[in-house]
């Protein structure tokens, strides 16, 4: 089942312009009839095959934001979050598209030199390449000044060696950009990003499609980096040494990403599960029927309420440039928070068929649940939040 954008029958935000509504409804359309027909398959084979990021790039739905001198729509936040909405409320939450349009694309954009925007966005825009971020390391999570992945300068190469670890489109990436150690001694002042083609070095190799309790349709891998050599030209910035400020100005997109899948599938959990509630009879009466069905979906629906004109709001000054970190954190794991306490409750509401893979509440049940994890823990978040007390 799919849902459209205005289940809580909220006005739209003044973001959502005609031309967003009408991405939207694209995205909507093209996710229900050449994903979700083949989603299953995708989730078995733990990843979405390269001809769908083809077609979705055909499509118009890689890179929105992007300006279209260098392949993208022209689009704003606004756009990315309308493709993103449509995911999920189509509930193939595994497909990667969020990170490779709206984290990836942007520190090239932000950072990049004109050759290397000119060299490298169009193709994401296409899909021809499949964008990654390599943060996270067996020893380093959210602690990103712990990192040990080092980049020693060898003539006008950098040699990179080191280990990734729960890298998103880990498995299809051809462009991954390598948060790196440039100057060990220098702690985060020594940190920098640099942009590995997988396809044109040697030393690059994939481990494990890793085997996740949820989001299955998503490769998730380690990588290894083991002397691998990429030109000096492949550095983001002018200089070494930029990579932690420029990771901490574009964390506050990454977290409200996060909080834009929260709150799709949220809409999509109360979505299926009104109707299932109107459906299903027990005692010879719907469960819909029953005070206490009522009551808990009058709060979820609340609650849910709550959440999107937060979000809508965070958007908005995203937008105009003013979303600070701070706010940013909030939405990440208040909406992540909200989406894994409302899908439980939605699941509790369908009984045993619930806990049946073959109902997409059980599918939302596994996948929300990294919400809380990823893009930095929840209680990272609520430490960034506190400093700004």
């Amino acid at each position: 089942m799919t849902i459209p954008a205005d289940v809580l029958g909220l006005p739209k935000p003044a973001w959502a312009s005609d031309d967003v509504t009408m991405l939207y409804d694209m995205a909507h359309r093209f996710m229900s009839e050449e994903i979700l027909p083949r989603y299953d398959e995708f989730e078995k084979n733990e990843m979405v095959d390269r001809a769908s990021w083809r077609k979705a790039g055909e499509a118009g739905l890689l890179c929105a934001s992007m300006p279209e001198e260098y392949g993208g729509a022209g689009g704003t936040f606004a756009h990315e979050s309308a493709i993103i909405e449509a995911i999920g409320h189509v509930g193939v939450d595994g497909f990667g598209i969020t990170l490779h349009s709206a984290i990836v694309a942007p520190y090239i954009l932000h950072y990049g030199s004109e050759e290397q925007k000119l060299k490298w966005l169009p193709k994401l825009a296409t899909g021809e390449l499949i964008g990654a971020i390599a943060m996270t390391e067996p020893g380093a999570g959210s602690d990103l000044q712990g990192i040990k992945t080092r980049a020693d300068r060898d003539g006008n190469q950098y040699r990179i060696n080191g280990s990734k670890t729960f890298i998103t489109n880990g498995q299809l990436a051809n462009i991954i950009i390598v948060v790196t150690k440039t100057d060990p001694a220098l702690g985060a002042k020594g940190t920098s990003l640099i942009v590995v083609e997988t396809d044109e070095v040697e030393g690059f190799e994939r481990g494990r499609n890793l085997d996740k309790i949820g989001l299955k349709a998503n490769d998730t891998s380690e990588l290894f980096f083991n002397d691998v050599r990429v030109p000096t030209s492949n550095l983001l910035g002018a200089d070494e040494g930029q990579g932690f400020v420029q990771l901490m100005l574009q964390l506050p997109q990454e977290r409200l990403l996060i909080g834009t899948q929260s709150i799709g599938m949220i809409e999509r959990a109360l979505a299926v599960t009104i109707d299932y509630v109107k459906e299903r009879k027990a005692f010879g009466k719907a469960i819909l029927d029953f005070q206490n069905t009522q009551f808990k979906l009058a709060e979820l629906k609340t609650e849910a309420t709550i959440g999107r004109v937060f979000y809508n709001d965070c958007v908005a000054r995203h937008i105009a440039g003013g979303l600070d970190p701070a706010t940013a954190s909030m939405a990440k794991y208040w909406l992540a928070d909200l989406q894994c306490k409302l899908v439980d409750e939605c699941l509790q509401l369908f009984g045993g068929y619930g806990y049946m893979n073959e109902y997409p509440i059980a599918r939302m049940y596994r996948d929300a649940r990294v919400q809380r994890i990823y893009g930095g823990t929840n209680e990272i978040m609520k430490l960034l939040i506190a400093r700004s007390l």
